[in-house]
């Protein structure tokens, strides 16, 4: 099992980060990524500002990627969090899930990227394109709701 958690203001290359988790391996038959990016809102944001504990988001990624690896028979993930400021069209996240079969691979993605979405100690503060410094970030209502289906739904 390889696994690699990262919490770095510096961009990463999701290609590279998945020839790293995948190369030499005859037991992966699935590598499922997602990416996030910073959009621009509709041109009303200049850039999100990311901000983190560290020591404890590194800690709740952990855990979170342990309990996928419980739920789910995984051979390698990869979880890549940025933090600074982030412009519109630049990488924020990276999760990569490897697996024997698709199904593990893609549940476990999501189930990290929903808890990563929800759980993991960032925080998001916009700057408008006027210059101006908006608000801190509230978690929706529907990505609680992703989170949520987690508790009920144990392993595939």
């Amino acid at each position: 099992m390889r696994r690699k958690i990262r919490i770095q203001s510096e961009d990463f290359e999701p290609g590279t980060e998945i020839a790293e988790l995948t190369m030499g391996r005859s037991d992966i038959g699935a590598v499922v990524s997602f990416t996030g990016l910073c959009r621009d809102e509709g041109g009303r944001l200049a850039a999100l500002e990311l901000e983190h504990y560290p020591g404890m988001a590194e800690a709740e990624i952990a855990r979170v990627a342990d309990e996928a690896e419980r739920r789910w028979p995984l051979s390698g993930l990869t979880i890549i969090h940025r933090f600074g400021r982030i412009l519109p069209g630049q990488n924020i996240v990276l999760v990569v899930t490897a697996s024997g079969h698709r199904r593990a691979a893609f549940e476990s993605g999501e189930f990290l990227m929903d808890y990563l979405k929800t759980r993991a100690p960032f925080w998001k503060r916009e700057h408008l394109a006027g210059g101006e410094v908006g608000g801190w970030v509230e978690a929706k209502d529907a990505d609680e709701a992703a989170t949520e289906r987690w508790v009920q739904t144990k392993s595939a």
